[in-house]
């Protein structure tokens, strides 16, 4: 088998992993991964602002303002006004969202995390350098990370909008 055809297997293996993942989050909280993603980022100090949100998941704000009025409409977050600055708005996760992180299964991309701090220096350089390579070989490096938050809009049906 050429090496060519060996990659685009495990490119699909990945991209079939991440599919099954937002599948199975969908059932079990209602919620896609980055929804999550965002509830965990908020949930870490209890309160977040759009601004710490976008910077913290390289998203745009209005990515992040699309999610956020998704997760309000869900009853997991609240917008509240800043009292040190009427014009900031902070965004709180409710008892319902913390409910929600605790029944979400293991993120994905914690997992990833976890076993990746695991290797050795030199792994972890080659896997990102092999990783950005891969994406300028499909000239990606110019596409947001943005667009898997699209993820959820082909599982209305599986309760991930």
């Amino acid at each position: 088998m050429k090496r060519s055809d060996i990659s685009l297997i495990a490119l699909r293996q990945i991209l079939r992993a991440t599919e099954l993942y937002g599948r199975d989050l969908a059932r079990a909280a209602g919620l896609t991964p980055v929804q999550i993603r965002v509830l965990q980022a908020i949930g870490e100090k209890g309160h977040a602002t759009p601004k710490e949100i976008s910077s913290r998941l390289a998203v745009s704000q209005a990515t992040v303002t699309t999610l956020v009025d998704r997760l309000v409409g869900k009853g997991l977050v609240e917008r509240q006004r800043s009292a040190v600055d009427r014009r900031q708005t902070n965004v709180l996760v409710t008892e319902a969202g913390r409910d929600a992180l605790e029944r979400a299964p293991d993120p994905l991309h914690d997992r990833y995390v976890k076993e990746f701090e695991k290797l050795a220096d030199w792994e972890q350089a080659m896997i990102v350098a092999a990783l950005e390579r891969v994406a300028s070989l499909l000239d990606a490096g110019k596409i947001p990370a943005s667009p898997i938050l699209d993820m959820g809009d082909f599982q209305k049906g599986a309760g991930g909008n």
